[in-house]
Formats: C-alpha cells, structure tokens, sequence
C-alpha cells in the first residue's frame, strides 16, 4: 500500500498526455522498421555555420573513449557500440557523438566512427536509438559535415558526406519523428525539436519540410514554456540551464546561413529570451566562473559560461555585463535563487520549486540550500551529482542530508525516489533578499515540505550579511509537537577544519585560515563524513558539519560564518585547538565504499 500511494502521489502531477504516451510505448513496439530514404538531397542555401562551442571535457582520443570519467579502449577494427560492462549514462554518451567535435581526436577517426555506427546499429538497437540519443547524435552529424564540408570534400574523391551517412541521418529523422517523447517532455522535448529543426534545415523535399516545420513549432512553443521570466530554464537546474541556452544558440548559428528561413519576428523573440537567460546565467555564476550545482548540476558536461558566453557573441552579439566589486544583491523570483555578492565573496541560496510539476526529475532536497565562495574559492558547497543509476550515490546527493538546509526527523523535505521520481515536494511560501538601511544584506525565506508531518511544521530561514565578511544563518522550525531539527554545512574538500571548542570550528587551507564558524544558539555540533560529486563520475571526501537540537517547536539554530581576515587571530591558536581527523582525503570512489 504504501508502494501505491508512492505511485498515486508521483501520477498525481503528470499532465493526461504523458500519461497516455506513456502507456501507449509500453504497450505498443517503438517504429523499428528500416525505411527506404528515397531522396536525400540537401536544401538549397544551406552552406555552413560558424564552429559551434566544443566538449567542455576531453572525450578520449583515436584508441580509446572516455565519459565521466570511465575509460574504455577502441578496437581499430569493429568497435563494442554495445558496451554493457558500462553505465546506461555512459553508453548514451558513446551514441551521442559529441566527440566528433573534440579536437583530441582525428578527423580520420571520427569518419571511421560514423561508419561503423551504421554498420552495428540497426534501427531500433537499444541504447543507440533512444530518442534523446537520436536527436543529440543528428544534431552532432549535422554539425560535422557543414564545419568540415571542405575537409570532407579534400580528403575524400567522392562528394561528401557519404550517401550512407547521409541515408542513415535521414532514417534517423525519419524514426525520431514518429518516437517524440511526449511521456517525458521538458529538456527532452527540446532535443527532440531541435533534431528535428536541423534535420528539416538540412534536407529539401516533403520530409525535410514538415520536420522543419514541426521542429520550429516545438522551438516556439518551448522557448516560452522552459524559460522563465526571469531567464532561468524551469527545471531549475544550472547544468540544463547551460545545454538549453546552447541548443538555441545553435539554432539561430545554423539560420545564419540561411535568414530568410525563419521570420525576424521569431528571430528577435529568440534572441530576446536568449539574451535574459545569458543575463541569468551571468547572474547566478559563482567568483570561479563557475554554474552552482543546485539539483542535478555537475561540471564537464555543459559547456563552461565563459565558452557559452563567447559563442553567445559570435551568434548574436551578447555582451556579457562585468561583475561590480560593490555589495550587490540579484533576485531570480521566477527560478527561485536569490545571491548576494561583494568583490570574489558572495552568496547564492535556492528557494524556488523543485522543478515544473510534470517533470521534476532533476530535482534534489535543496531548497533553501546554498553555496558560498570566500575571496573566490568555494567553501561551502552543494554536492553535485555522480551518476544516474539506482545506486546509493544517487540515492544520497538527492536527499535532503546531502545539501546544506534542514532536515526535520530524519525526514526528507520532498518525497525523492528512484533515479528522476519526485511524489510530495517541498514549495516555497515565500522569498526575498534585500539591501538593509545599514548597508547589511537580507535573505528570508520558508517552505512547506514538512507539512505532511504531524504538527505541520514550516521550514523558515534567515541569511543575514554584514557587508564585511560575517554571514549569519537562522533557521526557525515552527508548529507544534516535538521534533528533531538538524542543520547541514558542506565544506569543499580541499580545505580542512579544526575544531576551536564544542560549538565552533576553523576552516583552514595548507596552514591558511580561511573562515570560522561558531554556532550562535545552543546545539550540537558534530562533524561526519561527506561525499563531494562536482563531476560525474568523481567522488571526493569532504567534511560536513551537522548542527542539531531538539524540543518542543517552536525550534531555533543559528550559525555565523566569518571571513578569517575579518576575525582570525593568533589567539585562536590555543591549546584545546584540536585537529579532526579528516579528510582532505580525495579520489576517484571504489564501488565497496559506504556514504
């Protein structure tokens, strides 16, 4: 029973159409059928298009593979497309064919790849022919021949691309238009329409005209669904937000060749939304350059901002504004983060929904979570992801435990289950992040997801900063009833800490003191093990500091972090200064270890 309510809770949200897409693919056989192409010829005008932003990470070279991390040698003769010693997530990767633009590799080798790609896999093989695979690896073929039209053409005495590799782009369009994934929608729907726009660009003929067609339906439709108001995409995760800003940028880069094919209208609408959502992307960015890593956000596998923001001006123009040295405060109600920043230190907190209602499954226990970089490095940090398998890794870094809130009871804030399942979530009753009349800064925020819970207790946090080098952190528990509550911080793995007394610890790097934080109400405090995940595929040992207390609610903790160079002396140093035993131990996860 409690199984079904799960299920009862999760169906709940799904819109009637996924629904009913979905059955209809478990219930029908996915198109398999091989097709006759019939013609193949390419549209008229289509010439070219600038490069577009290369594989944030190296792919491997001409002898081997390598996605997140893992490695896997390349047979020179017949290579393993089947791979079924890897992870799902790797193998997709090995079908996606971005390595096709990593320039490790040969261009005789990425030739070679494509051909034997045909050869191993048929229409419908598993893995290869999963429709968001589909539509990446259409993309990335379309792609290839036109930025390297004049290599193709000098290296080969036939006119390329070759007629089998442009016969099997074309099956693939053919079978990607009759398998959309409707039952899934959100970041999926979007390559699906992407695909099909390219493909429709790049091939004249009825086929290529109704893919054109209804790939710049899906475009429309979807810029206007995904991208928020205030430029964030909606499922509020950074790391999508960056692959969609760039599937956009692609299309418009490949329209250039060819202006007249979309209107002006659609044309300066695209360029508008990119443009806040560029300003967003801007805004959100840690001293690092870097995305935070809110809900399933990892580095390595959207391209970096700074190269988006580069191929953003080659596309369309965009200037990306410069960072003021000032106190500033930046508010993204519509996405839910809210950041605070002054010269390389600054603030950014999540407090938005976890996801839209139909597809939160990139959505982890983070809200009112935050990370926070001290003179440019990060200090307190989210926990990235690992991977996407039904493993205990994925199990923790979308728990509530594993960002830097409050867990109430042991319980989760969202009711997170499976590998992308969310029945119950945690929404946000309120937001904001002002300037004080003081010059100090002001974050206040609540969410409802332990309500569920007897007494109906409501999460509210206070984030206060002085302007100087002090933030202030309070969280209040209300409702009734007698509760644990227990508040996490993630400390980056390079640092180290040592502990000053029962309720107060320094944050140091190679004999560097960087920051103190001192519990400012009564509670525990202990320190535990964590896992650190800011790239697929990588763990690292990290210390976390769990405060805690108990009682009748009302219940309150409060913590201050403060910079070193605001407060640190040599009188700290004092003989009860104790190190612990920690772990700026870090590595690669051997699959025996426990979280």
């Amino acid at each position: 029973m409690k199984c079904l309510g799960l299920y009862a809770r999760t169906l709940a949200y799904l819109r009637p159409s996924q629904v009913a897409y979905f059955l209809r693919r478990r219930i029908l056989p996915q198109f398999r059928s091989v097709i006759k192409t019939g013609d193949t010829g390419r549209r008229s005008g289509v010439i070219s298009m600038l490069p577009g932003v290369s594989v944030s990470t190296p792919t491997g070279d001409d002898s081997h593979f390598c996605f997140l991390r893992q490695s896997k040698c390349i047979s020179s003769q017949n290579v393993d497309w089947v791979c079924k010693d890897m992870p799902k997530l790797w193998r997709y990767n090995l079908h996606y064919f971005d390595y096709l633009h990593d320039p490790q590799r040969s261009f005789e080798n990425k030739c070679f790849l494509i051909s034997d790609w045909i050869q191993h896999n048929p229409p419908g093989t598993e893995d290869a022919w999963e429709p968001y695979t589909a539509s990446l690896r259409l993309v990335n073929w379309i792609k290839f021949f036109l930025v390297n039209e004049c290599m193709l053409a000098k290296e080969q005495s036939e006119r390329l691309p070759k007629t089998e590799w442009v016969e099997s782009l074309y099956q693939q369009a053919l079978w990607l238009e009759q398998n959309i994934e409707y039952h899934i929608l959100a970041n999926h729907y979007l390559k699906n329409g992407v695909a099909l726009f390219f493909a429709g660009f790049y091939f004249h003929g009825a086929h290529g005209d109704r893919w054109f067609r209804k790939g710049l339906e899906i475009l429309k439709e979807e810029i206007e669904e995904q991208f928020l108001p205030d430029g964030g995409h909606f499922e509020r995760s950074p790391m999508y937000h960056s692959i969609c800003v760039v599937d956009y940028l692609d299309i418009l880069n490949l329209s250039k060749s060819s202006p007249s094919v979309i209107s002006h209208e659609i044309t300066n609408k695209f360029i508008g939304k990119l443009t806040t959502a560029l300003d967003f992307l801007n805004g959100i960015c840690l001293p690092d350059g870097g995305i935070p890593l809110f809900n399933d956000s990892a580095f390595g596998i959207a391209p970096a901002p700074s190269q988006i923001f580069d191929y953003a001006e080659r596309v369309i123009g965009y200037t990306q504004p410069p960072q003021s040295t000032s106190l500033t405060v930046t508010s993204f109600p519509a996405s839910g983060y809210y950041a605070c920043r002054k010269a390389n230190d600054m603030i950014i907190i999540d407090c938005g929904p976890v996801g839209p209602d139909y597809q939160p499954g990139h959505a982890h226990c983070d809200t009112l979570s935050y990370e926070l970089a001290i003179d440019g490095r990060r200090v307190v940090v989210d926990s990235g992801v690992f991977d996407y398998e039904p493993s205990q890794e994925r199990a923790y870094i979308r728990s509530t435990r594993a960002h830097n809130t409050v867990v109430v009871d042991g319980e989760e804030q969202s009711e997170v289950w499976g590998v992308f399942r969310v029945a119950r979530r945690a929404r946000p009753i309120h937001a904001h992040i002002n300037k004080t009349e003081d010059g100090s800064v002001l974050f206040e925020g609540a969410h409802d997801g332990y309500r569920r819970l007897s007494g109906k207790p409501i999460h509210r946090r206070r984030v206060t900063y002085d302007g100087k080098g002090s933030w202030m952190i309070a969280d209040i528990l209300e409702g009734t009833g007698s509760r644990c509550m227990e508040s996490f911080v993630h400390i980056h793995p390079k640092f180290a800490i040592t502990k000053l007394g029962a309720s107060s610890i320094r944050i140091e790097h190679d004999g560097e003191a960087i920051a103190t934080i001192h519990a400012s109400t009564t509670c525990r405090m202990e320190v535990e093990p964590g896992c650190y995940f800011p790239e697929f595929g990588l763990s690292q040992r990290n210390p976390v500091l769990v405060f805690s207390c108990s009682g009748e609610l009302p219940l309150q903790l409060s913590y201050r972090i403060t910079k070193a160079t605001i407060q640190y002396t040599e009188t700290h140093r004092h003989a009860d200064s104790l190190p612990l035993t920690l772990l700026p131990a870090r590595g690669e996860r051997t699959g025996d270890e426990n979280l």
